[in-house]
């Protein structure tokens, strides 16, 4: 048996400024036990739930079934300990295979060569058996592997998402820095929208923000468009199970009123590709889009307004990105009353240039940056 049949415990890779709302998360899809730990949550499942979370969660980008823990402090350790597991139960050598490594305070200290380790270990095993080996697939593997060694403890573990789950499969087009859809999910869920008052982006750029509060008021699972999942390779898959877990979740989607969500941008090519990615969702077409400075806008009374502005040096000269947060201050003060703004800060000097007091602050960090999102109570 592996150590996750033994045990029900699994590994949710979740960003550590969101981990706590995907700790409530975890919990609502039915996981037990749940544990943050550095870099993620564990937590207790049945196939069912894993099964569920997989197709459901919005915040957590993997899922990882622990085989193996062991004490590791060189790569010859780790080539004969992965080599005595039968990879057959999870791969054939039809199907191609890739291996992801993070090491840390240990002996062994390169995360390539470790992986590479792993990797030779397993197509090894299969020469020696078979006569073939599965071939590598770094891009799109049909199994995928997940080595992890923190102060000279190896955990080889199946990645049961079969790939970050932050690609959901709507975004076809975007613009340079897109906001990834796990941060987008985390802004939607702090912002507690419900779908009682509308939701606006004046700056909407590829539309991601949108999309999120799309699937969140529609109940669209995050998962489906995916093709695949990690968990159908391992031993102990049951299809009906997961039959039944994906009927269950795509009976509860709902319908997207006429008008409850919109954006605009002034980049016409910006709106032409929200336009593109919403409407690659079901409801997509419900969502109002359109060429606009938010500056010209009528705004929004007693809604919900969540935003993204462009930030850093690459996005135009700080004089000019000073003046436009300074515009967005004064639309939201004058033409947005009784509303709640949720604007996220890529570059925390911006927040006082808004000129408005904020109800609430949140770490949040994205593609590198330790951004702000911050809530304001628009009176």
């Amino acid at each position: 048996m592996y150590e996750y049949q033994k045990t029900d415990r699994f590994f949710a890779q979740i960003a550590d400024g969101i981990k706590e709302l995907g700790a409530r998360e975890l919990s609502e899809l039915g996981a037990g036990a749940i544990s943050p730990e550095y870099s993620g949550i564990h937590f207790s499942a049945d196939k069912e739930t894993l099964y569920r979370i997989n197709y459901a969660t919005r915040l957590a980008s993997k899922i990882l079934a622990p085989l193996i823990s062991f004490n590791c402090r060189s790569t010859d350790r780790l080539y004969k300990t992965a080599k005595q597991i039968n990879w057959a139960d999870f791969i054939s050598v039809e199907k191609t295979l890739a291996v992801f490594g993070n090491v840390s305070n240990s002996q062994i200290n390169n995360s390539h060569y470790a992986s590479l380790c792993l990797k030779d270990a397993i197509v090894d095993s299969f020469r020696e058996l078979t006569g073939k080996r599965p071939d590598i697939d770094p891009k799109n593997p049909d199994v995928w592997l997940n080595l992890y060694i923190r102060k000279d403890k190896a955990i080889i573990s199946l990645d049961t998402s079969g790939g970050s789950l932050h690609r959901r499969g709507y975004r076809k087009d975007a613009l340079a820095a897109p906001m990834q859809e796990t941060v987008a999910a985390a802004i939607i869920r702090y912002a507690e929208w419900n779908g009682s008052v509308p939701l606006y982006d004046p700056m909407c750029g590829s539309g991601t923000l949108l999309c999120e509060a799309l699937m969140h008021y529609c109940r669209i699972p995050s998962g489906i468009y995916r093709k695949h999942f990690g968990f159908e390779c391992l031993p102990d898959y049951d299809k009906s199970v997961w039959t039944a877990v994906k009927k269950e979740l795509d009976r509860q989607i709902r319908k997207l009123p006429d008008g409850l969500i919109s954006g605009s941008d002034l980049s016409p090519k910006a709106v032409e590709i929200s336009k593109i990615n919403t409407r690659s969702l079901q409801y997509g077409d419900k969502t109002g889009l359109e060429v606009l400075d938010f500056r010209e806008s009528q705004g929004l009374k007693n809604g919900v307004i969540i935003t993204n502005p462009p930030y850093g040096i690459r996005m135009g000269k700080k004089e000019e990105l000073e003046l436009l947060y300074k515009s967005l201050g004064d639309f939201l003060k004058k033409k947005c009353t009784g509303s709640t703004a949720y604007i996220y800060f890529g570059e925390r000097e911006f927040i006082k240039k808004l000129g408005l007091r904020a109800t609430w602050k949140k770490p949040l960090k994205t593609g590198g940056l330790d951004g702000r999102l911050v809530k304001y109570e628009l009176f």
